[in-house]
């Protein structure tokens, strides 16, 4: 008879003696195998991404990217996540709302054990976590400082400020910062909801535009309307595009 596989785990925390208890939890399950390790966020996302662990052990509050925002770079891979958080009531508000369970700190052996439990369930039935609905619950339309865009194991963080302009792309936008371009999975309306607050504008239906780098508007040869960039870009100007231009201008 074969031996089944053990479950490979991942710990995510920055604090030592966290990672440390976790570690004596998982000991207590004989088909349970650590992998990693990992003080903080982009550490996890390379982790999931080159070791492809069965489940994910992961603390909310780190530096450098918190849990959600690895959540939201793993994305379809966000199968077997435990999370683990210090009283956070946006955290926690969003866990409910999606009945999703976590653990929160302090927490004993036995608890662990039920959520571990759990995790082994959805992972046995490879259901997904939703991860867009809890990003969405946790941020309840707040404005983003930064887009967070995952190429392979590598993360790229781009401050807000940086993007030039915005491009749907079938499924994806291109996000247009510093002479680059990024591709990211996400709906061009989900982010124009998210940059809005911060001086952003769906100039188009294809294209959300980062007013301080509009340089000037002109009309084309079949009298519409092109945004002039800074750099010279021409990125096309619908009618309710305009008047929205003409709200804040």
């Amino acid at each position: 008879m074969l031996t089944p596989r053990p479950l490979t785990v991942v710990i995510v925390d920055d604090e030592a003696p966290a990672r440390a208890l976790v570690r004596e939890y998982l000991e207590q399950h004989s088909d349970v195998h650590v992998v990693a390790e990992c003080t903080n966020g982009l550490e996890a996302v390379k982790a999931a991404n080159e070791l492809r662990p069965d489940l994910l052990i992961l603390d909310i509050q780190m530096p450098k990217l918190d849990g959600f925002e690895v959540l939201e770079l793993i994305g379809a891979d966000a199968t077997g996540v435990v999370f683990t958080t210090a009283h956070d009531d946006y955290a926690l508000r969003a866990f409910e709302v999606h009945a999703v369970d976590y653990l929160l700190k302090p927490f004993g052996p036995e608890r662990f054990a039920e959520s571990l439990q759990l995790a082994r369930s959805r992972i046995a039935q490879r259901q997904p976590i939703p991860a867009r609905e809890l990003l969405e619950a946790h941020r309840e339309g707040a404005a983003i400082d930064r887009i967070l865009i995952r190429d392979r194991s590598q993360v790229h963080v781009i401050p807000v400020e940086q993007i030039d302009y915005v491009e749907a792309q079938d499924d994806y936008v291109s996000v247009r910062a510093a002479g680059r371009s990024y591709l990211k999975e996400q709906t061009l309306g989900e982010l124009e909801a998210q940059l809005a607050p911060k001086g952003f504008v769906r100039i188009h239906r294809r294209y959300i535009l980062n007013v301080s780098r509009l340089a000037k508007i002109e009309l084309s040869e079949k009298d519409n309307r092109v945004a002039i960039l800074n750099d010279r870009t021409e990125l096309p100007i619908s009618r309710s595009g305009y008047l929205k231009l003409r709200e804040l201008l």
